[in-house]
């Protein structure tokens, strides 16, 4: 790490820790050339996570775009804030673990219903019927058997 007073290259760890948002390493250095002190952080490189749209085309993904579109469905429902916000970092975290660069839409609004359907099913059916496109009644109809079928 170069020195901010001397630019020598040399310097040693004197003091780590976490910050308060445990995303970055506080570090206290010492130059071995003037002896001056000073901080530095350690962050993880990461690689961006891009989303493949129905239409084929990329967008980097938007944990802000998740988490409205889950506020929207659980709209006047007995669904907290908290909840919501668990479930989208279930659904981040699963996705950063696939270690996939692009992710299908597909795959993201599964497991947004998956949550959902965890959550509050009203939200669920809420959010499938936008996301799956239902263009009747016959439609919405036959996924609320399948949910009670699965409630059985």
């Amino acid at each position: 790490m170069k020195c901010p007073f001397c630019a020598d290259q040399e310097s040693r760890v004197v003091d780590s820790r976490p910050t308060d948002d445990g995303k970055r390493i506080r570090r206290r250095r010492e130059c071995l050339a003037c002896q001056k002190r000073f901080t530095t952080y350690e962050v993880i490189e990461t690689t961006p996570m891009m989303v493949l749209k129905k239409d084929g085309s990329l967008e980097e993904f938007d944990r802000e775009k998740l988490l409205n579109s889950m506020l929207r469905a659980c709209e006047k429902r007995q669904v907290s804030f908290a909840q919501i916000e668990v479930a989208v970092d279930e659904i981040e975290q699963t996705l950063q673990n696939s270690m996939e660069r692009e992710v299908p839409t597909v795959k993201i609004g599964e497991l947004v219903m998956e949550n959902l359907k965890r959550v509050d099913e009203v939200s669920y059916v809420r959010f499938a019927s936008v996301y799956r496109e239902f263009k009747d009644l016959d439609t919405f109809m036959q996924e609320l058997a399948k949910m009670l079928q699965e409630k059985k």
